[in-house]
């Protein structure tokens, strides 16, 4: 996975431009703690905590800070936590949490990682 914000348009001047980066959401794989955590600037604003069984990986469960709420971080940590795991395993995604389920409930593209390797 790449550390790497969404992408989006920005008309700001160069000035603006190193502002605007530092408050750009960051999603950080930390495979020690079994976690994708997402920041702003330095300050971890949500998480995505999961557990390995086997030849699955459950999310058990996604959080962001009361402050940040609204601003679509836990969608962008979960769509950017499954697409790391599309890309660098072959596991089985079972979604515990219920933010996840209804992420990805509502998001069809990603519905193939639940049955993979089943």
């Amino acid at each position: 996975m790449t550390t790497d914000s969404p992408t989006t348009e920005s008309t700001t001047t160069p000035a603006d431009a190193t502002t605007q980066d530092a408050a750009r959401p960051v999603v950080r794989h930390e495979p020690a703690l079994s976690r994708y955590t997402l920041l702003i600037g330095d300050a971890t604003a949500g998480f995505a905590d999961y557990e390995v069984d086997g030849s699955r990986v459950l999310f058990t469960h996604v959080e962001v800070d009361p402050r940040h709420r609204g601003e679509g971080l836990a969608s962008i940590l979960v769509e950017q936590a499954l697409d790391d795991m599309r890309e660098r395993t072959d596991l089985t995604v079972v979604a515990v949490c219920p933010y996840v389920v209804a992420w990805i409930d509502k998001h069809a593209e990603y519905q193939d990682l639940l049955t993979r390797g089943q």
